[in-house]
């Protein structure tokens, strides 16, 4: 990965970071994206490039707007950054029955989930195919394979992203570039640590406890998923081992879809 750029969405914390940190420790320079304290995303960017010896830049488009990826790519080709790895891992999440699903939020979720991945993809692949080789990663979830009640935007997104990712794979099929998504269950992120606190809360049972009831529901294994895993599955498809993995959905989900 020494001397190629990845653009991580939603890198500012959880998977996101832990993709960026496994790609930045293989030497690949880094672009940030995502929301956050200012402060606190300088700290990270001095302490990603310091501690791996890469540069990294940050961004903050708002990745639900198309003209402000446009604006990002247009920046980084304006500083002579070309885009090697694209990571799409930005996303949003809404809770509700859907007949009480509120339109915005459906309309929120689906861009930056879904919309979002055809935009950076679509600005990303000239300068790819200019240069003879790319990585297009989408993170996708186990609920782009399968589904889940009150979930109808954020199921819709993820199985659009699954099938977006095999329509570019078959698009570059003849090229050095490969287009891939992963399929997480359950992670460890402070979202989902809410969910667990708030569960534990009104239930009146220990957070351990909470942990086990949330996860028996879905994932097997009853354990996390962590951020490092996915980054190293990440790293993996990036490398020349996977230059044959094409359009594939790699699930990593603690054997929730192989019920």
């Amino acid at each position: 990965m020494k001397g190629k750029t990845a653009l991580v969405t939603g890198s500012t914390s959880g998977i996101g970071l832990g993709i960026a940190q496994a790609l930045a420790e293989r030497g690949a320079h880094l672009v940030l994206n995502g929301f956050g304290d200012a402060d606190e995303i300088a700290r990270l960017r001095a302490s990603l490039a310091e501690r791996h010896g890469v540069t990294v830049r940050y961004e903050a488009a708002d990745l639900s707007r198309p003209a402000e990826i446009e604006a990002l790519f247009s920046r980084l080709q304006a500083a002579g950054v070309g885009v090697d790895v694209l990571v799409n891992n930005a996303g949003i999440q809404h809770v509700a029955p859907v007949e009480r699903f509120p339109t915005e939020r459906w309309d929120a979720v689906i861009a930056l989930n879904l919309s979002a991945a055809f935009h950076t993809t679509r600005c990303a692949l000239p300068g790819m195919r200019e240069r003879g080789w790319g990585r297009i990663i989408n993170i996708a979830s186990a609920h782009g394979l399968v589904a889940s009640v009150e979930k109808a935007a954020y199921v819709a997104a993820k199985h659009g992203i699954i099938g977006l990712t095999k329509v570019v794979a078959l698009e570059t099929a003849r090229s050095a570039i490969t287009a891939n998504a992963i399929c997480p269950g359950w992670v460890l992120t402070p979202l989902v640590q809410k969910q667990i606190d708030a569960r534990a809360a009104q239930a009146g049972i220990s957070a351990d406890e909470a942990r086990v009831a949330l996860l028996s529901e879905k994932q097997p294994s009853v354990d996390f998923v962590t951020p490092g895993q996915i980054g190293e599955m990440a790293a993996f498809l990036c490398s020349e081992a996977a230059a044959q993995v094409r359009g594939a959905a790699w699930t990593i989900d603690g054997g929730w879809t192989a019920q």
